[in-house]
C-alpha cells in the first residue's frame, strides 16, 4: 500500500503534498479513506477530470477506500478557482440532473474498490446548515487575510469577487471535516488550483480535533502546445458518449501531439511503466503505435472494451478509405435543407465539427475540409444533394475529425 504514493509520483500525478513523509508512513500502515470532490456544473465530466479520477483509481487498486463527493451543495455557490468571472448560477433541479448523470462516470473509475467505494452528495450536510451556527462554529476559524492570499481569490479580486464565492473555501473545508468525522477520511486529493481550499480543510480538522490530515494535489495538465487538455475546434472532450462519441473520444487521443503521448500514457492509462518505457523509445511514424495504445486504453476505461474496439476499427476503416463502421458519428440533414444547396460553414458547425461558424470558416480557409473526395476551397461552398450518397458521405475537418453525412426525412 505504501508504494502507491511512489507510483503516483512516477506517473506524474504529484504536484504538492502537505507532509509527504507523514502521508507515506500512513499509507504503509493500512487502508485509509481518501476523497476528491466533483461539482456537477455540467451534465458530464470532461477529459481534464480524468486526472483526479485516475488517481482515485490507483489508490483504490492499492486497497484504500475512495470517497467521491459530488458537490450538489457547493455547486449552488460556485468555485472561483481558475475563473475570471462569476460562474453561472444553476437551478437546484439542473444540479441534481447533472449529478445523476455524472455519478455513473465516477463509479466506473472506482470499480476496484467494490463496496468500499462511496459516492456522496455534499448537499446532504450543506443544505441543512444553520447559517449563524455555521459562522460561529466554523467561520470563526478562518482568517480573511489568509483567504485573500490564496491564488483563487487573489486573482479574482481584480475582476470582482462576490460574497457567495468567498464562502466556497469554508464549505469545502467543512466537507473535509464532515468526512473526517463520519468516515475517518484523512486525505483529500484534487487539482493544484484546489491547494488552498484543501489546506483550509486540514487546518479546520486540526483545530477542532487536534488530528493530522493530508493534502495532495495534481498538476493542471496542458498539452505540449500550451492548450488545455481536451480542448478541440469542436469544443471540449467529454466523458459522456452522448456529448462526445466514443469515436471522437478515440480520435482525440490517437491524434495527440508526439510530445504528449508518453505523459498521457502514464497519467491516463493503467499500462505498466515498463511497457510505457518501450513506447518511449519509439520515434517518428513508429510512435503511432503508442498513440493507438493510448487511445484504445483511455476509451476502454471510459466507455468499455467493446466501444474501444469498435472505435479503433471504425477509425482504421474510415481513414483508409473503406467502410466507416457503426461508431463514426452520423449527422442527418433533411432533403429540404440541401435541395438548394447547404452552406459548408453551416454544416461544419451544425454537425459538431466546429464549435462556431468562425472556426468553421477558418478550417475551410486553411484547406482542412473535404467532402467525400472533394476538397472544399471556399467558405461560400454549397453542398448539393447529389454529393450525399445513399449510404452517407464522409465530411472531414482536418486529418483528425469526420462525420458521416446522411439525408434523412
Amino acid at each position: 500500500m505504501s508504494d502507491v504514493l511512489h507510483t503516483l509520483r512516477e506517473r506524474g500525478f504529484v504536484q504538492q503534498v502537505s507532509d509527504e513523509p507523514g502521508l507515506a508512513t500512513l499509507l504503509g500502515k493500512g487502508p485509509i479513506s481518501y476523497y476528491c470532490g466533483f461539482d456537477p456544473t455540467a451534465s458530464s465530466l470532461h477529459v481534464g477530470s480524468m486526472i483526479p479520477l485516475m488517481a482515485l483509481a490507483h489508490l483504490a487498486h492499492a486497497g484504500h477506500h475512495p470517497i467521491a463527493v459530488l458537490g450538489g451543495g457547493t455547486a449552488m455557490v460556485g468555485d472561483p478557482s481558475g475563473r475570471t468571472e462569476l460562474r453561472r448560477m444553476l437551478t437546484v433541479e439542473t444540479i441534481k440532473d447533472n449529478r445523476d448523470q455524472i455519478e455513473p462516470q465516477v463509479r466506473r473509475f472506482l470499480g476496484a474498490a467494490g463496496e468500499r467505494a462511496l459516492v456522496l452528495d455534499n448537499a446532504e450536510w450543506l443544505v441543512p446548515l444553520n447559517y449563524l451556527e455555521f459562522l460561529r462554529d466554523i467561520g470563526r476559524h478562518f482568517s480573511v487575510n489568509r483567504m485573500l492570499a490564496a491564488e483563487a481569490y487573489r486573482l479574482r479580486l481584480e475582476k470582482g469577487l462576490s460574497f457567495i464565492e468567498f464562502n466556497y473555501q469554508l464549505l469545502q473545508a467543512y466537507d473535509y471535516l464532515v468526512l473526517y468525522r463520519r468516515y475517518g477520511c484523512v486525505l483529500q486529493v484534487g487539482g493544484d488550483d484546489q491547494w488552498g481550499n484543501i489546506l483550509a480543510g486540514t487546518d479546520l480538522v486540526r483545530r477542532l480535533h487536534q488530528a493530522e490530515t493530508y493534502a495532495l494535489t495534481f498538476p493542471l495538465i496542458t498539452t505540449a502546445s500550451g492548450a488545455k487538455m481536451g480542448k478541440t475546434a469542436a469544443g471540449a472532450v467529454w466523458l459522456s458518449a452522448e456529448i462526445t462519441s466514443p469515436f471522437d473520444f478515440y480520435q482525440y487521443f490517437v491524434n495527440v501531439d508526439d510530445r504528449d503521448v508518453i505523459r498521457f500514457l502514464k497519467l491516463l492509462t493503467f499500462l505498466p511503466l515498463d511497457e510505457i518505457a518501450r513506447y518511449a523509445a519509439l520515434q517518428g511514424a513508429e510512435l503511432r503505435a503508442a498513440k493507438q495504445a493510448l487511445a484504445h486504453a483511455v476509451t476502454e476505461t471510459v466507455h468499455g472494451k467493446n466501444a474501444a474496439d469498435k472505435a479503433r476499427l471504425a477509425a482504421q476503416a474510415a481513414f483508409a478509405g473503406g467502410g466507416t463502421g457503426d461508431l463514426v458519428p452520423t449527422y442527418s440533414i433533411t432533403a429540404a435543407s440541401v435541395a438548394d444547396g447547404l452552406r459548408i460553414v453551416d454544416l461544419l458547425h451544425a454537425s459538431g465539427l466546429a464549435l462556431s461558424k468562425s472556426i468553421a470558416r477558418r478550417l475551410v480557409e486553411q484547406g482542412g475540409v473535404k467532402l467525400g473526395e472533394r476538397k472544399v476551397t471556399s467558405v461560400d461552398d454549397l453542398i448539393k444533394p447529389e454529393e450525399i450518397a445513399s449510404e452517407g458521405t464522409l465530411l472531414h475537418a482536418g486529418k483528425k475529425h469526420l462525420r458521416r453525412i446522411v439525408v434523412g426525412d
